[in-house]
């Protein structure tokens, strides 16, 4: 790594860039550090064959340069590298995207060679029949950064290290799992397993994150592995740390001279020679800065940034090529009810409040109408498209509900062609008016708007009004329900919860809103000490139909009572015999099997009658890559990989894009 130091100013100068009155501005001459100024720096700039080039640290020219948001902002301490202990800060600094590995990754889109990659391992893992053992055959010639081949005993290490060392990442999982552990040669591992898991795999797998190999060579000579901040860290990606600001305001990393010693290189090489994340500041800077070319990739923006982008700079480009632009991350807001307070714990009255919910009115606060909608209890993302909302419409349409003895039909098949018409009224024509068009990026029908149906669900349940119109329980005590949600940290879940709120109180429900900051709504929420959290619980690989990724912590065996932890992702407390069937038989399955479908469909369905989480829609991500310098960044047209900057499946995008005129 090289010695030299730079001020995050002197740095944000050389790209440009420069906080002045809440802004950024473009400003100081260009070059590093003792670098010539470039003539022409402040000249329009349309394209790249427009732009001159130039220094943005010694050695490191523009054009060559990917530059990237960090979405944790400014990493604190900058220093600490060890991404296998919990809490640090440095994972989406490039340290998980460029400089790690693991075995295999799940892409949450379609793909650069189809959904599933095997990384570092050679092949898939192989199960023996009770799914008691999984082999592991790895790639041979993958090196370390520092020239020390990958090996099996890395991988051992790095889960007996995790398993006998407390506090790391996994040592619960591998504690709980790995009875022992077989090296069967210098490129194969068996792991035996302390009892059936088909799903084993999935600790090595990457969607967002996995179990990342660590060095062996590195981490053993170190008398505390857990305390070990890795710096600078060997890599096992195509890129190494070149240099890092000290503040954790920036990370640049350069491309390996043996870069085609690593597990991308089967795709070829990486374009970008440099590859900088950075701590572009809040929405308004990011639009300018991108404006000024000097931030290519966006991580996420308020829907207003994109609006301003999508009118303004015609070479930003959203995962749609027009509203509602955002990628549609594989997680599911949805309103999570504690299904052990009186009142919740009616399928009736959960039914009710989901009917008295208003989808546009909350997709056009939370999104300005740029949400994707989902009424099924999995995200409208990746492949489920195809996998789940397409086989579910007909099974949606004829679905009823019993309201005093008669069939009800709650679904709405036109709810995301009315989120489109209130969406038009503001932006026009950037609003897609074709059908097909807009079941793809605003999804397909949500659960009717019907209060007059909820009033007779409420009645049914037993409850009552009273004078002022408010909503009883059946003893007589006032319904009330504070929906918690997050603040400042997400915006557009915090007008979303708003919204529904409102609904809510339309509708005669003592309801409010409990804004609070992220750790103590996890934890409200893990003790059950709450009525209702505006959250996900519901992630998936997005790519990958199989749903055991969030349900098994569902499972009755796991379930714990309000008051203590909930285990996994069993937030809402909810308990069902036919839940427990469904995700024993999908254990019981190859994680490829066809039936796993089948099974999810089965959740799906009963998700929808007991209704006890009410979905909202996909986390909608408005990552914006600008085709100033590079071109051909993720689409929806072109979906071989997820765009969003701190997801480590955007290696994959190094080796698509390219100069743009080169």
């Amino acid at each position: 790594m090289r010695e030299y130091r730079i001020s995050r100013r002197a740095f944000l100068a050389q790209l440009g860039l420069v906080t002045a009155g809440g802004v950024l501005a473009a400003c100081a001459p260009a070059g590093g550090p003792g670098a010539a100024p470039q003539p022409g720096v402040d000249a329009p700039a349309p394209g790249a064959a427009a732009l001159p080039d130039r220094e943005i640290a010694p050695g490191v020219l523009r054009s060559q340069t990917l530059i990237l948001e960090n979405p944790t902002g400014r990493v604190v301490p900058a220093d600490d590298f060890n991404r296998w202990r919990p809490g640090i800060q440095s994972s989406s600094t490039g340290l998980q995207q460029l400089g790690l590995d693991a075995l295999w990754y799940i892409d949450p889109d379609a793909g650069i060679d189809g959904v599933w990659d095997n990384s570092l391992a050679a092949e898939e893992p192989i199960y023996n029949d009770d799914f008691t053992q999984m082999t592991v055959k790895l790639r041979e010639g993958i090196y370390w950064s520092d020239g020390v081949e990958f090996t099996a005993d890395d991988l051992i290490y790095t889960v007996e290290t995790q398993k006998n060392t407390p506090g790391f990442a996994y040592t619960g999982q591998f504690s709980r799992y790995v009875e022992s552990i077989d090296r069967v040669d210098d490129y194969t591992v068996t792991f035996n397993l302390t009892e059936p898991n088909s799903r084993f795999h999935g600790l090595f797998t990457v969607r967002w994150s996995a179990c990342f190999m660590m060095p062996k060579h590195i981490f053993e000579a170190q008398p505390d592995p857990l305390a070990f901040t890795f710096n600078p860290p060997v890599s096992l990606g195509p890129y190494v740390i070149r240099e890092f600001d000290p503040n954790g305001n920036w990370y640049l990393w350069e491309r390996r001279e043996d870069w085609e010693r690593t597990s991308l290189a089967r795709f070829g090489m990486p374009a970008p020679q440099f590859a900088m994340y950075i701590a572009p500041g809040p929405s308004d800077l990011k639009v300018i800065a991108q404006t000024n070319k000097e931030l290519d990739v966006i991580h996420d923006i308020a829907p207003e940034g994109m609006i301003t982008l999508a009118r303004t700079n015609p070479t930003s480009k959203g995962w749609f090529p027009s509203f509602p632009w955002a990628h549609p991350d594989p997680t599911l807001p949805s309103v999570l009810y504690n299904n052990e307070k009186p009142g919740l714990d009616n399928r009736d009255v959960r039914w009710a409040l989901t009917l008295a919910i208003d989808i546009v009115r909350v997709a056009m606060a939370a999104y300005r109408g740029a949400a994707t909608i989902s009424a099924i209890h999995v995200p409208p993302t990746g492949m489920y498209p195809q996998y789940y909302f397409e086989p579910m419409q007909e099974w949606l349409n004829d679905f009823t509900l019993e309201i005093n003895g008669e069939a009800y039909a709650p679904y709405d098949p036109e709810a995301a062609l009315r989120i489109a018409e209130a969406a038009r009224a503001s932006l026009g024509d950037m609003v897609p008016t074709d059908p097909a068009e807009i079941r793809k990026s605003i999804g397909y029908g949500w659960w009717k708007y019907d209060l007059d149906a909820a009033e007779q669900l409420m009645l049914q349940a037993g409850c009552t009004r009273n004078s002022a119109g408010k909503w009883l329980l059946p003893d007589g005590n006032l319904f009330t329900i504070a929906l918690m949600a997050e603040g400042e940290t997400r915006p557009i879940m915090n007008r979303g919860a708003s919204m529904i709120v409102e609904n809510w109180q339309e509708f005669g429900i003592e309801a409010t809103l409990d804004v609070r900051d992220n750790a103590t709504r996890t934890r409200l929420a893990l003790l059950g000490e709450f009525d209702a959290d505006f959250h996900w619980t519901i992630e998936t690989w997005g790519g990958h139909p199989d749903l055991f990724f969030f349900l098994e912590s569902w499972h009755s065996s796991l379930y714990r009572p309000s008051g203590e932890n909930a285990v996994g992702r069993n937030r809402m407390r909810w308990q069902h015999p036919d839940l427990d069937r469904i995700i024993e038989s999908i254990q019981r399955l190859g994680f490829d099997d066809p039936r796993v479908i089948d099974l999810g469909i089965e959740f799906i369905k009963l998700a929808a009658t007991e209704m006890p989480i009410t979905p909202i829609m996909s986390y909608n991500v408005f990552s914006v890559c600008d085709e100033t310098y590079w071109e051909g960044f993720p689409t929806s047209e072109d979906p071989y990989t997820n765009p969003v900057a701190n997801w480590a499946n955007t290696k994959y995008m190094f080796v698509k894009i390219r100069p743009v005129g080169g």
